[in-house]
């Protein structure tokens, strides 16, 4: 085939696919460090990719607007977080205080760690749009599932199955809330402060719902 390019064609050892995938990931390192810093509503597509090095074309090849990259940007991190998280806590097994602290020891430290990821996780998401407030609570739900394996199944009524379900959701929420303040700078905790306040409320918590099973 004289000069022509078919849409499989290998450049530098990579087919389209590969280097469609490489331009994506470029785009969402970019919506990291952008929106991380200066904020969602501040930035705009073409800001996106001058800082990724693309063109809008190849923006769109990847994303339908400005709210699908942030949306990408957080299901990508929220899916590391959450694999870490689980894989801490599983890894503490089968004490139910380990795993409690672990898992909190590498959510709270990854977000505090990591300025852009905490504040595009913690707040740019917050209202930015009705699909994604409705992706936020759905991964509030999720890391309270994973609160709740941890703690359960316990030998329990029905009843007392769902007071671990709304336990598990204000633990999560209450961490949620106070990482924003400190993100926010209302706080002055040190990230161990922080991990040994969590911790304490989360046995707390768990004692309360074993001693009624």
């Amino acid at each position: 085939m004289t000069g022509t390019q078919t849409a499989g064609r290998r450049y530098g050892g990579r087919d389209a696919a590969q280097r469609q995938q490489e331009r994506r990931t470029r785009l969402i390192q970019a919506g990291l460090d952008l929106f991380g810093t200066a904020g969602y509503a501040s930035v705009s597509v073409k800001q996106v990719c001058s800082h990724a090095g693309l063109t809008e074309r190849y923006f769109y090849e990847s994303f339908r607007d400005r709210e699908d990259l942030l949306a990408g940007v957080y299901n990508e991190l929220i899916t590391t977080i959450q694999a870490e998280t689980a894989q801490a806590a599983a890894a503490a097994a089968p004490d139910v205080d380990a795993q409690l602290r672990a898992g909190l020891d590498v959510f709270i430290r990854t977000l505090a760690g990591d300025a852009r990821m905490a504040r595009l996780v913690l707040i740019e998401v917050v209202g930015a749009s009705p699909r994604l407030e409705v992706r936020r609570r759905e991964v509030l739900h999720e890391f309270a599932a994973m609160v709740a394996a941890v703690v359960g199944p316990l030998p329990a009524p029905e009843a007392l199955s769902s007071r671990l379900t709304m336990t598990a959701m204000s633990l999560v929420g209450g961490v949620n809330e106070l990482l924003v303040d400190w993100t926010l700078g209302h706080q002055n905790a040190t990230v161990e402060e922080l991990i040994d306040l969590c911790h304490t409320l989360y046995i707390a918590a768990y004692r309360t719902i074993s001693d009624q099973s």
